[in-house]
């Protein structure tokens, strides 16, 4: 699977920020697929085995705490690294993201390096 593409699952409801971090993505040679809603993304999560989920903490229909909590504790899933990036910026919601299973917390707006450099750790773990 080396040479192949890694997957990225953004799950998140703002269209322009998912065009932005596709776009970024996508120059760094991943491969990007999205969803707009909690309940999409899970779905997706599911059939598509992403190798990293980028996940939205405020979503339609399900929110990102229980997707996160319903992949790590899933054992098809619970490998696979969530980035909760989130405009939650209080204390104890990092703290309830981590609980939930994100392997990292980022906050909007964000800087693309800084999350592309989360990805790259992520991946190579």
């Amino acid at each position: 699977m080396s040479d192949a593409k890694k997957k990225i699952l953004i799950i998140e409801d703002e269209k322009d920020i998912i065009v932005a971090l596709r776009l970024r993505l996508e120059a760094n040679g991943y491969e990007v697929i999205a969803a707009g809603d909690g309940a999409e993304g899970l779905n997706k999560a599911r059939t598509e085995k992403p190798s990293l989920i980028i996940l939205d903490i405020m979503l339609p229909k399900l929110d990102g705490y229980k997707i996160a909590r319903m992949l790590k504790f899933d054992q098809n899933f619970g490998d696979i690294p969530i980035i909760m990036l989130t405009a939650k910026v209080q204390q104890s919601d990092i703290q309830r993201g981590k609980e939930a299973g994100a392997d990292a917390y980022i906050t909007k707006p964000f800087k693309a390096e800084e999350l592309l450099e989360q990805i790259k750790q992520l991946l190579a773990r």
